[in-house]
């Protein structure tokens, strides 16, 4: 598999993505504790590369506004 620039080096995997939602939710346990079904929606189409975080971010911060 040829590396997507739109994920991270360290994300280039569905495991390795969700290692990458899964260490953002420690740090920000807001990510999991207020997550709607919207949000859980996003995390599962990062996890299988249909989006970037920042897309993910970016639907999310359109929902907020």
């Amino acid at each position: 598999m040829l590396p997507d620039p739109k994920f991270g080096p360290a994300a280039q995997t569905p495991q390795q993505r969700a290692y990458v939602l899964k260490q953002l939710q420690v740090v920000n346990p807001h990510l999991k504790t207020k997550a709607t079904a919207y949000a859980l929606q996003l995390y599962d189409q990062y996890v299988a590369g249909e989006l970037a975080w920042l897309d993910v971010r970016q639907a999310l911060d359109a929902v907020a506004s």
